[in-house]
């Protein structure tokens, strides 16, 4: 029996059924076929988001922190959003190695668990930030009087420690349960969730559904929904917003828009998962189906750290300007450290002349 087929527990972002406690559907159900080709491709795929995810997401960060002005709330928060989304892709070679030894992970105990912690810290802190860029414009386009006081840069750098930090906290349980743990029967020593119980499983599973998806999303939802209705009124009253306003947000919406087609059929999965083990749903083709499906929906998630680079550039008017200005300013640059040189040469042959 192939390793990669008994759970897909072994995958980082799932929380479902560790190898210690082989789940029920380990025993009773059949391998589904799927699994042989879905470990092919994983590496492939995981190589090539990192390449991407690394170049896309140091450029957004090179543009906002090299420009000569000084960033936008909603340019810190879309910034600390690459921050994250550079930190998740620079995860996933240590996986797609892990993959390739047949899940004979190489790395040790210490990165078993940071690796798993950084993937999950990216979970929270993504969605969150996106909570922040959702209320920011909340507030400048719903409370257009007072956001001159509300929306200053120091409380948005704050914000954005603020949710650095709870990442970091809700990504404790991944640190503590992560574990490298041999399986003779596979003769495999492998980087997995060892829970101590399935209660804890499922727990932990709430967890992420409630904090990383339910309450954020419902946020955004309602910030989104008064963002919507406060363009509407303002393009009936012929009311002329600001110009980068309305641009900006045209951004955030396309933004919050992509993550959830990338994340709402991963967080659909995993709550079914805890249907699945509360024994509200069962059946060995709905278990097979819902661990093939969290894989797919998985990558589908992935490619999210990719996607907001690609939307800065084709939706975002202000950010393609910012990006102009820089290469001006870098050009400006070296024209005058040139003119500088050529001086200082001039005159020092002037000197020996």
């Amino acid at each position: 029996m192939d390793f990669s087929t008994i759970t897909p527990s072994v995958f980082p972002t799932t929380d479902f059924t560790s190898l210690g406690n082989n789940s029920s559907n380990t025993s009773e159900c059949p391998d589904p076929e799927a699994w042989g080709w879905l470990t092919a491709m994983q590496p492939a795929f995981m190589f090539t988001i990192c390449v991407l995810g690394v170049i896309e997401n140091l450029f957004v960060l090179a543009v906002f922190c090299l420009h000569k002005k000084a960033c936008s709330v909603a340019e810190i928060y879309l910034g600390s959003l690459a921050a994250a989304d550079l930190l998740f892709v620079s995860t996933l070679p240590f996986w797609a190695i892990n993959i390739i030894n047949d899940f004979e992970w190489p790395f040790g105990s210490l990165m078993c668990r940071l690796v798993n912690a950084g993937i999950k810290m990216n979970m929270y802190c993504s969605i969150y930030f996106l909570v922040l860029v959702s209320a920011d414009r909340y507030v400048a386009l719903v409370h257009t009087m007072s956001h001159g006081r509300m929306r200053r840069p120091k409380y948005a750098k704050l914000s954005c420690l603020a949710v650095w930090s709870l990442g970091i906290l809700l990504s404790i349980p991944t640190l503590h349960f992560r574990s490298v743990k041999y399986f003779p029967q596979f003769s495999v020593t492998a980087c997995i969730l060892d829970y101590p119980s399935p209660t804890v499983r499922i727990a932990c599973d709430i967890l992420l559904t409630l904090l990383g998806f339910i309450l954020p999303v419902s946020i955004i939802f309602y910030c989104t929904w008064k963002i919507i209705r406060a363009l509407g009124d303002q393009l009936m009253d012929k009311f002329n917003v600001e110009n980068s306003e309305r641009k900006a947000t045209v951004l955030i919406l396309a933004v919050l828009v992509a993550f959830l087609f990338c994340w709402v059929p991963f967080h659909l999965v995993t709550f079914l998962h805890i249907l699945v083990e509360l024994g509200a749903l069962s059946g060995c083709d709905l278990e097979n189906s819902l661990d093939i499906c969290n894989q797919i929906f998985t990558y589908l998630a992935f490619s999210n750290s990719v996607l907001n680079p690609i939307l800065y550039v084709i939706v975002g008017k202000n950010f393609r300007k910012k990006v102009k200005e820089l290469l001006v300013q870098i050009t400006q640059t070296k024209k005058t450290r040139g003119s500088l040189t050529q001086s200082q040469t001039s005159s020092t042959l002037k000197t020996y002349m």
